[in-house]
């Protein structure tokens, strides 16, 4: 973790790099505001978010008080921003020791993993951490070794990869959707552990959280995907079937948990029911599971921009500028 053994807010440490950057008041004023440009860009995540509020208020759903609400969002931005800061340090380290990091994310639909994905991606390098999302298998994949498509995405030295679904998909939609037979169900879990075991072995940190949420929460969330337009795309007919097959799910997490939480890869449950809490509590609890320090970087000092007496702008035909609607 940060050599900040309280993780105090990173208020002082954003002014004294704006101090340090910026004697100049006109340049100050525009490195605030490309900072606080940043934070708009999570204020434009959590729209989806005040839409889903909206539609609680209007289907009777109760909810905290607009003041808690209001206090709450504060704190929440205030915090994600303090976690965000600190996986950007995890990343450093991650690079600089050559660590091999693994994360599954698993829950039923809606249980919110792609908000925590989004979250921890937001401000972290792409060629460092990066997110796996597979399509359901081709013909020529389903006639493979089960694990075999998961192989070529696990990470090299210093990278960090994110499995939004993964093998697990086998006693899970697989088997409740009868995309599988029992006997392929009776296999996986009989290589399972072997499987991560090596991985384990081979200096991999695997880090599996199931995203819980109830079964009224679930079907809020799809009603609001059924009038959320930027949302709509998520509801597809297998999360349709979900909703049928509560229990059956429910049975097969049960399974999965009683026969693959083992000492060396355990699951760690995330209470859903409250998205934004839920992504704080992830990205705490995955901070923590990196024994990182922050990375010493030599001082960066920005060039002078070279003038050379013979170079020529050409002007860009203006036919070829983007129309300038807004």
């Amino acid at each position: 973790m940060s050599d900040n053994p309280s993780n105090t807010p990173t208020d002082d440490e954003l002014r004294r790099v704006i101090q340090y950057a910026a004697n100049d008041g006109e340049f100050r004023a525009r490195l605030e505001a490309e900072i606080f440009d940043d934070l708009e860009e999570e204020l434009e995540y959590d729209l989806e978010d005040l839409f889903e509020e909206q539609h609680a208020l209007k289907v009777g759903k109760a909810l905290p008080s607009a003041e808690d609400r209001a206090r709450f969002r504060q704190m929440y931005l205030k915090e994600l921003r303090r976690l965000q800061i600190e996986l950007v340090r995890m990343q450093d380290w991650v690079v600089a020791t050559g660590y091999k990091l693994v994360v599954i994310f698993e829950g039923r639909d809606a249980a919110g993993k792609g908000g925590v994905i989004k979250r921890i991606t937001q401000r972290t390098n792409p060629r460092v951490c990066r997110v796996v999302a597979l399509p359901a298998p081709t013909e020529r994949e389903k006639t493979q070794w089960y694990f075999q498509r998961y192989v070529p995405h696990l990470p090299a030295a210093g990278e960090m990869v994110l499995f939004d679904r993964s093998w697990y998909n086998r006693s899970g939609v697989e088997r409740v959707m009868g995309f599988c037979s029992e006997d392929e169900v009776a296999q996986f879990f009989n290589d399972v552990p072997h499987f991560e075991e090596m991985l384990v072995n081979s200096g991999i940190k695997l880090v599996k959280y199931w995203f819980s949420i109830t079964d009224e929460e679930q079907e809020f969330r799809f009603q609001c995907r059924l009038t959320d337009p930027l949302k709509q795309w998520k509801l597809s007919p297998m999360d349709l079937q979900s909703r049928i097959r509560w229990e059956d799910y429910t049975a097969a997490k049960e399974e999965t948990f009683s026969r693959t939480n083992f000492s060396f890869a355990p699951w760690n449950v995330v209470s859903a029911i409250d998205k934004k809490r839920a992504r704080l509590n992830c990205i705490s609890h995955l901070l923590q599971q990196v024994p990182f320090e922050r990375v010493d970087k030599p001082e960066i000092v920005l060039p002078e921009r070279v003038h050379h007496a013979d170079y020529q702008r050409h002007p860009v035909p203006k036919d070829m500028f983007v129309p300038q609607v807004y």
